[in-house]
């Protein structure tokens, strides 16, 4: 009987290792390259979008950068956000967007979001490659993605998806475009951005050059990119507004902060990737051109694969649009928005991710300034400053500054508006990160 006994179990011991064996290994995925999709508030009505170099090719983009059309004051940006293009027929076309990844990574796949659309969208097909110099898809770097295996899909209304695993590697900060072709309808709004259109219309993702292309701000259709990463195993968030989307920065340039720090941190070898997940408008008590913080947090932060960190900068639209001297005002209580940090610290805590509070850069002269939301603005980064909430703090007030009147954006830092940073005004945030905080 015993020894019966002992052969069944030496049996299943020796059934549990072949199990084991066979068992394919455990995938491990990182957050590499983000931009939110934001759905439109009920009765939001696009802005005629300013004139934007549409009739530009491609190839004569230098490194494939897009300096920001002249035009009104940004404020909380919501032409970023929510373009109409009625010379745009949005059927039957091939995409091209441009991403960086932020660390190296062995293979990669491609988050598709439908979320600000109401019906069902059908892909044709979808292909990734290394970005050329001029914006081309270097020879041999071109890749089908599939989704369960095939090159064409149906994205739900309302949903993401995520492709197939895609055989590629790549370098930390390189650049990928992502090419799409919709045969069908492709929505007119949403969260968008620069992006290449081929001139002519039919399935073109295969090919190095798009045919005819132009430039237009169009709803990203690429929400994420995720690698499996060579070393990396941390990603941090970079949580805000238009500030943090970086929509003052030379689009396609990637000059943004975070951008900025995502090479820092390249450099200095660490484990980290950065995704960014600014939306301009945003806010934290309210929903704008954009659902509140606390509203996206789960969906902009515990979803993305490999989260440990959460930077924070968020509440001058709050202030600003709470105290504004003209239109409406929509008050922002200075007890209202610490309660609301004190809400997205503990959500970030109790998922093990840590939250570095960035303290509010200035606003005087903006176009919703005034002497009582300053106020208020002082008090949070006071209180961001010393309270101990946080697992630390990032100073991006004192660096963006005039060092005459700290109260006011240093003029050779701002594009136009005295709220938002220009590429130099960017860098320095990014320089006054500690990368201690995320290690050796």
């Amino acid at each position: 009987m015993k020894i019966r006994q002992f052969a069944l179990g030496l049996a299943l011991i020796l059934a549990g290792v072949s199990a084991a064996e066979s068992a394919p290994p455990k995938e491990t995925w990182i957050g590499a390259w983000g931009f939110v999709p934001t759905p439109l508030p009920p009765g939001f009505v696009p802005p005629v979008p300013a004139p934007t170099p549409n009739a530009v090719p491609l190839a004569a983009a230098p490194a494939l950068a897009v300096t920001p059309p002249p035009g009104p004051p940004l404020l909380d940006n919501p032409g970023n956000l929510a373009l109409a293009v009625p010379e745009f027929d949005p059927s039957n076309i091939t995409i091209r967007q441009l991403v960086r990844v932020a660390v190296a990574g062995k293979r990669l796949r491609i988050r598709i979001s439908n979320e600000g659309g109401s019906d069902a969208m059908v892909l044709g097909a979808v292909h990734v490659g290394a970005a050329g110099p001029d914006g081309t898809v270097l020879p041999g770097s071109d890749h089908a993605v599939t989704f369960d295996g095939k090159s064409g899909v149906v994205v739900p209304a309302g949903a993401p998806l995520l492709s197939d695993a895609v055989a590629m590697r790549t370098g930390a900060l390189q650049k990928l475009v992502i090419s799409i072709h919709v045969p069908g309808v492709m929505s007119r709004t949403g969260h968008a951005l620069y992006q290449y259109v081929a001139g002519t219309p039919g399935d073109h993702t295969a090919m190095a050059t798009l045919p005819s292309s132009r430039i237009m701000r169009l709803p990203a259709l690429v929400t994420q990119v995720e690698t499996d990463p060579v070393s990396a195993d941390s990603v941090v968030v970079a949580f805000g507004d238009s500030i943090t989307e970086g929509a003052a920065s030379t689009n396609n340039a990637f000059r943004g902060w975070p951008d900025r720090l995502a090479e820092r941190l390249a450099a200095a070898k660490s484990k980290w990737s950065v995704v960014n997940a600014g939306i301009g408008g945003n806010r934290l008590l309210r929903t704008g051109t954009g659902p509140g913080a606390l509203a996206r947090l789960d969906r902009d932060v515990f979803s993305v694969a490999g989260v440990k960190a959460v930077i924070l900068l968020e509440g001058i639209n709050d202030i600003g649009r709470g105290f504004t001297p003209t239109g409406t005002q929509d008050p922002a209580t200075l007890e209202a928005l610490i309660a609301a940090d004190k809400q997205f610290i503990a959500r970030c805590h109790a998922h093990g991710i840590k939250v570095y509070g960035a303290l509010l850069t200035p606003y005087g002269g903006a176009g919703y300034a005034s002497p009582a939301g300053e106020a208020v603005r002082t008090g949070l980064n006071n209180w961001i400053r010393t309270s101990g909430a946080f697992d630390g703090v990032v100073d991006f007030a004192t660096p963006t500054g005039d060092p005459a009147n700290p109260l006011t954006f240093r003029a050779d830092y701002n594009l136009r508006d005295k709220l938002h940073p220009n590429d130099a005004g960017y860098e320095a945030m990014a320089n006054a990160i500690d990368l201690g905080l995320f290690g050796r």
